[in-house]
């Protein structure tokens, strides 16, 4: 097993990190984790060197901490770092961070957490200002004095901005947690993000470096640069090697549902390194990239000028699902997130009006795309990438 270097603690982490989110379960039913295939899963994946476990307060509808806590025993808590979350949304008053983590720490069957994180901070007032004016981290100081938690963190699924003022807010960070891949270089925390991180000394967990699962796939036209080169490697080993290459990331998460996945990351750990791709790897990394981007048929940059919409649609998400339902072959997906829009916020509810493309920098005629959307999405029918 590959380990690297964990911010600036005096410790290091195996190069993957198992992720709590995605456990194999039985029945189709999230809730319902097929703990006995998911305890072989965690141990061998331990007892093959990797250390670092992520799980938190809502995983498996609040059941993941708990089957990790009786995963871990026999000897296997000692083994591990282990990293749960605060679910700030749960809380309303000062009182309810001691609430929280001495609940989590029961279900984990533990005494203490090595990374206590801060769940999906954002710059949302029911998330950072709200903690932060409550006074989480005095609370943390205290928490970690008396030792139910070794080390204070966060994760994060907002915009570069406001990943830059968490940041800096504080000397107590020690971790942060991501999403990061070679699709989400400018996107949320971004390159520009996970660097600024590194330089003030934080550890940075990566999170969704497959992006759901949508790079596992490649559509052909992005098979065949794969194909093109002397390296032979799946889409899940490129995406993954390019993460380990960067020097900034101390651990890539992967949300593993079965050992033959398990098994698949320890082969690719093995060949995990600061600089492994070369610099012509690296490009077709970014031929990859852009690529994918050319199979987007609608060239929505989600920069919100068109919102609000007086009618109440969600422009910019209608147009990301249909996008993604392109880019990543994942029809079914994108009709389903669609299904599950309220119906005033669906393409569907568009009446044409215009007044959002005065405001599009983009100059996307944004009416005549929504009919479109929602006959694709909507209705079924085939895939459109340009208007008629």
């Amino acid at each position: 097993m590959k380990y690297r270097k964990f911010g600036t603690l005096d410790i290091e982490v195996s190069a993957p990190g198992f992720g709590c989110m995605r456990l194999p379960t039985i029945g189709g039913e999230h809730k319902n984790i097929d703990e006995p295939e998911a305890t072989r899963m965690i141990r061998h994946a331990i007892d093959n060197g990797v250390n670092y476990l992520d799980t938190a307060y809502p995983y498996h509808g609040g059941n993941s901490e708990r089957f990790l806590g009786r995963a871990l025993q026999d000897g296997y808590r000692e083994k591990v770092y282990l990293a749960t979350k605060m679910p700030v949304w749960e809380v309303k008053v000062a009182d309810d961070f001691d609430r929280l983590l001495n609940e989590q720490l029961e279900k984990l069957q533990t005494d203490h957490i090595d990374f206590y994180l801060l769940h999906a901070l954002s710059k949302g007032e029911d998330s950072w200002p709200k903690v932060r004016d409550l006074g989480v981290l005095d609370w943390a100081q205290g928490a970690m004095a008396d030792g139910r938690f070794r080390h204070l963190g966060f994760s994060f699924h907002d915009d570069y901005d406001a990943f830059k003022e968490i940041v800096d807010a504080t000397d107590l960070w020690t971790l942060c947690q991501v999403q990061y891949n070679y699709m989400d270089i400018e996107n949320q925390a971004g390159t520009k993000g996970v660097q600024h991180a590194a330089s003030k000394g934080l550890a940075v967990v990566n999170m969704e470096g497959l992006l759901g699962g949508r790079l596992v796939d490649a559509p052909a036209e992005v098979q065949a640069l794969w194909d093109s080169v002397p390296a032979k490697r799946t889409p899940v080993e490129w995406a993954l090697q390019w993460l380990w290459s960067q020097p900034e990331i101390s651990v890539v998460l992967s949300g593993m549902s079965t050992m033959e996945q398990v098994e698949q990351n320890l082969v690719s750990a093995d060949a995990a390194g600061v600089g492994t791709l070369t610099d012509e790897e690296l490009a077709l990394v970014a031929q990859v990239r852009e690529k994918y981007n050319e199979l987007c048929p609608i060239p929505c940059t989600d920069c919100k000028y068109c919102m609000p919409c007086p009618n109440g649609v969600e422009i910019p998400r209608n147009f990301s699902n249909y996008n993604q339902g392109n880019m990543y072959n994942i029809p079914d997906e994108a009709r389903e997130w669609y299904g599950n829009m309220a119906e005033e916020k669906r393409a569907s509810a568009c009446i044409q009006c215009r007044e959002c493309e005065d405001k599009c920098p983009q100059s996307i005629l944004i009416s005549e795309w929504m009919p479109i959307v929602h006959e694709v999405l909507g209705e079924g029918k085939p895939y459109v990438c340009a208007l008629p």
